[in-house]
């Protein structure tokens, strides 16, 4: 498994907070124009945006996602027992073989889950920036030492509906080389509409290589994605991309639903 330092303490820290003043001024006078002006409300509480020319969401939910933090299973991602510190895997990893080092901001729930269907069904991808250096900080460790992101893709006619990739969009923002190197070669059930027992099989075959793929060959290559559910759509991109010859392959999402199952 990958292993890296602790994660910096503020995980929304941008290179925009760097600027000079003077830089800003622009900025603050624009978003004091449009707050006055337009009253934008925040995507997910409705309160009052604080910048809203840089973020449809405020600065209060961004500060309320929370964040899972170690010790987690050194494969799914999720928090793990700290009374047994020994134990780097959970239980239900255990019994998956090959599984691949995940990490993840936090559960799928509260305000991250807000932030995310705020996202990725109400078409506000000017979220990507944000989510994806919230992913570049919570996700240090599967990062460390990558070469090359590939963002789980979408099946055509789901990305004509949505009209966006939201993997992709936050491939673009964790700070390494996006490769479109998967293909969705059919149409699959949205995974958490699904029970447990048919997700696997419901992405089965869903994945080829695509042109780019030959990019991986001896890379260290991180899988990218919104959500994750069971972890099978995962675990199917990664079985495509093995094909590639990567020499490892990681995934980085932005949440998983909580799994009870351990």
């Amino acid at each position: 498994m990958p292993s890296g330092s602790k994660s910096p303490t503020s995980p929304l820290s941008s290179a925009a907070g760097a600027r000079p003043d003077h830089a800003l001024a622009p900025r603050r006078w624009l978003d004091a124009a449009l707050t006055l002006i337009l009253a934008p409300p925040c995507a997910t509480c409705d309160g009052p945006l604080d910048h809203p020319s840089a973020s449809a969401v405020c600065d209060a939910c961004w500060s309320a996602i929370a964040r899972w933090s170690p010790p987690w299973c050194a494969c799914c991602g999720q928090p793990r027992s700290p009374w047994r510190p020994e134990a780097d895997v959970c239980p239900r990893c255990r019994r998956i073989p090959g599984a691949i080092a995940v990490r993840v901001v936090g559960p799928y729930e509260g305000r991250l889950r807000d932030v995310l269907h705020t996202f990725k069904y109400d078409g506000r991808r000017s979220l990507a920036p944000r989510l994806g250096e919230l992913m570049k900080v919570r996700g240090a460790v599967v990062l460390a030492g990558a070469e090359i992101v590939v963002p789980v893709p979408l099946h055509p006619s789901r990305r004509r509906e949505r009209g966006f990739d939201q993997a992709a969009d936050l491939a673009r923002h964790v700070g390494l080389p996006v490769v479109r190197a998967l293909g969705r070669i059919r149409p699959t059930a949205v995974q958490a509409s699904l029970p447990a027992g048919r997700r696997h099989a419901n992405v089965r075959d869903a994945f080829a290589l695509a042109p780019a793929a030959t990019r991986l060959r001896g890379r260290v290559v991180v899988l990218v994605d919104d959500v994750s559910t069971t972890g099978a759509t995962l675990e199917a991109c990664a079985r495509a991309l093995s094909a590639a010859g990567p020499r490892e392959i990681r995934a980085l999402t932005a949440a998983r639903v909580v799994s009870t199952r351990r």
